[in-house]
């Protein structure tokens, strides 16, 4: 199992490391919000060990933000021992809550518990609709046969697009999902939106696979996809495969 480790004191993210080490877990740390989103920009671990308080910012935020993306399970330690403090962390999605100080038996069971339900989880490694394939894993797009080269944003906004099915999403719900970092600008939505359009079908009419909805936001054309597949299946064999020229 793969843990990221966020925790600003290096004696202490050091130690954690080392005994998930020794039971057998990969292990990647970090000691600011932006290395751990460097860490996850290349994919998500099994579970985050975090406090979220570090110098460059709330790891909070980060927390929620892991949440929405449904990938991985989040156990938030912190010095903050209030019921409050506890009760609106669990709320923006942790997992598990640890108050400092804590043993470190009582770390390792907790961490396992967790690790536990990403092995009994049904969590899918890839999505795919129709001609479109989701890697969740390496973070990346095929749609209809090709790879899209999308920005660590432009997947993130791609896939809580998909997580809704068809539903349609305003532009701040995109914004509160998809973007790890508190953004005031709905607006920056739909510059994304134009973007992934580009570059999912370059130059194809609508409708499109990221449709406008009127005085709400967006949603994610399904329809579409399940379309072309229902198409692709009832369109009869070919009498004899023509040769293709790869040059």
């Amino acid at each position: 199992m793969q843990v990221l480790i966020i925790e600003g004191n290096q004696n202490l993210r050091s130690l954690l490391g080392w005994h998930l080490q020794q039971v057998g877990h990969q292990i990647q740390q970090a000691a600011t919000l932006q290395q751990a989103w460097n860490h996850l920009l290349r994919g998500q671990p099994n579970l985050v060990v975090m406090d979220p308080d570090l110098k460059d910012g709330n790891g909070l935020e980060l927390c929620q933000w892991l949440y929405n993306q449904r990938q991985s399970l989040i156990l938030v330690i912190s010095a903050k021992d209030t019921a409050q403090d506890v009760v609106s962390t669990l709320r923006l999605g942790a997992d598990d809550y640890l108050r400092k100080p804590f043993g470190m038996q009582e770390f390792l069971a907790r961490a396992e518990a967790l690790l536990r339900r990403c092995r009994s989880s049904t969590i899918p490694l890839s999505l795919q609709y129709g001609t479109l394939a989701i890697d969740l894993v390496q973070r990346r797009v095929n749609y209809e046969g090709r790879y899209i080269d999308l920005t660590p944003q432009e997947f993130s906004l791609l896939y809580v697009l998909v997580q809704s099915e068809g539903s349609p999403l305003s532009r701040s719900e995109l914004l509160h999902r998809a973007w790890p970092d508190a953004i005031d600008n709905p607006r920056t939505i739909d510059t994304h939106v134009l973007s992934l359009r580009k570059k999912i079908a370059p130059g194809r009419e609508q409708p499109s696979l990221i449709q406008t909805v009127r005085n709400v936001g967006y949603r994610f054309n399904l329809e579409m996809l399940n379309q072309g597949e229902s198409e692709a299946e009832a369109a009869p064999a070919p009498a004899s495969t023509p040769a293709v020229s790869l040059s």
